[in-house]
């Protein structure tokens, strides 16, 4: 007859072999008895040990800085602590503010979509997520206890806080169990996995954030002590989750706040098409762009950048924008004195604050400019027979000295040349010296093909999306510390007829 096997769990063989080094014992005489202590030393290992992985793993998890490189990382984490190899992770928050996302561990997107076309109330994350108390029969169990709890009174559907908390949800054998969704069946065969055990992801004070999810290849369930571990684990990447999530509404926030002070239109004006892109950046920065029409066909092109980051920042931003649209329609013929107005109002409203400006006053029929800088970065002219920086003055930016003044510089542009207008974050995300980031966006303006020089929309989406897709890596392959992401890029360009 042979001998019973004892059913597998995660990740541990069930049948542990006596070590190499002990000895059989002999019939009839009683094996040695374990030393004092023995038992209690084992287990405060072993609480060392837990603690060790659990805050090896939690310092991983706060160098994370974003919601996606958070989930993969919690997969990562909790796949190891459970014994699986694959999973999923769904964010999608009880107040339905958003965002929501779906992230995969060895799992393609296909696979992803695959998954998802099983009804939710068949899924264990499904019921987590829709807040059922209970699980239907053949489709998992609840785990009670406090390993993997979530804080008391935030379950519910909708966040409702008066419900019973999540718990884990453990289905042990996916294709034994009789009652079981047949869709749900079919997809398991499908992509090959047999078990799943699935953890809420919620806290006392957003709520329900969204649920994570691992898939065994076999038939299992985690031990006691992985379900601990794993529920430990889970409570404190929720909490690094709600940390991101607020920060990263505050971002869309800000991001739409900004896009809202943009031109929501640029102006017509015979001989000359207009272009502008802003690309926001995770600080959300003050950087701007202007067009407007001034009176005997002129035109007004303006770009600048306030110093610091956030609401405070834009809200200059929007104030120092409309201000020089003001001096622009007054005096705009002579650009020095646009900037001279401006810097004025800056020191005597914002003294504390200073920015960068370029403001030009173009003459479509005549293709000629007059232009003038404040700390600002030179203008880039893209043409069939040159491709060149514009040879403007130095001087200091807005607010910086008691008394602005440079000279301006006069320009004249051939029939279908782009003038490109930037700001000094464009710069910074390209990252490395001044030198090389200016050689880089002139390599991609000098890369622009030939049948896109003619639109300028073309042109600024071949020139942002090269330098910005570049930023990442260098020349050696080697990340630049500007490509984070973190600057507001805007440009302007003006092709002229």
């Amino acid at each position: 007859m042979s001998t019973p096997h004892l059913p597998k769990v995660a990740g541990i063989d069930s049948t542990v072999p006596a070590p190499a080094h002990t000895a059989t014992p002999l019939p009839g005489i009683p094996a040695a008895a374990p030393a004092p202590g023995t038992l209690i030393q084992d287990r405060l290992a072993g609480w060392v040990s837990d603690l060790s992985t659990l805050h090896e793993l939690t310092e991983r998890l706060t160098r994370t800085a974003t919601l996606d490189a958070a989930l993969n990382e919690l997969l990562r984490a909790g796949a190891a602590l459970v014994g699986a190899r694959r999973g999923m992770a769904v964010l999608e928050p009880a107040d339905r503010r958003g965002p929501t996302t779906t992230i995969g561990l060895g799992l393609a997107h296909a696979d992803l979509g695959t998954i998802e076309t099983v009804p939710r109330s068949a899924t264990s994350y499904g019921r987590i997520l829709d807040g059922l108390p209970e699980a239907p029969r053949g489709n998992g169990r609840c785990e009670d206890g406090p390993a993997g709890s979530g804080p008391p009174g935030t379950a519910g559907p909708a966040g409702d806080r008066s419900g019973p908390p999540p718990r884990p949800v453990a289905v042990p054998d996916l294709l034994g169990e009789e009652d079981l969704d047949p869709r749900h069946r079919e997809v398991a065969a499908r992509l090959g996995f047999a078990a799943s055990y699935a953890v809420p992801l919620v806290t006392e004070g957003a709520g329900r954030l969204g649920a994570a999810v691992w898939l065994y290849d076999e038939p299992a369930e985690p031990t006691e002590r992985q379900r601990h571990l794993v529920g430990l684990y889970g409570r404190y990447a929720s909490e690094h989750l709600a940390r991101l999530l607020e920060l990263e509404r505050a971002r869309a926030e800000v991001a739409t706040l900004a896009e809202e002070l943009m031109p929501t239109r640029l102006p017509r004006v015979p001989g000359v098409r207009l272009a502008g892109r802003h690309v926001s950046g995770r600080r959300g920065g003050g950087d701007w762009y202007d067009a407007l029409a001034l009176p005997e066909g002129a035109l007004g092109l303006a770009v600048g950048s306030v110093c610091g980051s956030g609401p405070s920042a834009l809200a200059a931003m929007g104030r120092l924008r409309a201000s020089l649209r003001a001096y622009a329609v007054m005096e705009g013929e002579d650009p020095v004195a646009v900037l001279s107005d401006l810097e004025l109002l800056l020191r005597l409203t914002e003294p504390a604050r200073s920015a960068t400006a370029l403001f030009a006053y173009a003459e479509p029929g005549l293709r000629k400019l007059v232009l003038a800088g404040a700390g600002h970065a030179p203008p880039l002219i893209l043409g069939d027979r040159r491709t060149e920086f514009v040879e403007t003055s130095l001087s200091a930016p807005l607010g910086m000295l008691a008394c602005w003044e440079a000279p301006s510089v006069e320009l004249v542009v051939a029939p279908g040349e782009t003038l490109l207008l930037y700001t000094d974050g464009l710069l910074r995300r390209i990252g490395g010296p001044v030198d090389r980031a200016f050689a880089r966006l002139h390599a991609a303006a000098a890369s622009v093909p030939q049948p896109d020089r003619a639109d300028p929309e073309a042109v600024a989406d071949r020139v942002l999306h090269a330098v910005l897709s570049g930023a990442a890596a260098g020349d050696d392959g080697v990340r630049d510390s500007g490509a984070e992401g973190g600057e507001d890029v805007v440009m302007l360009a003006a092709r002229f007829d």
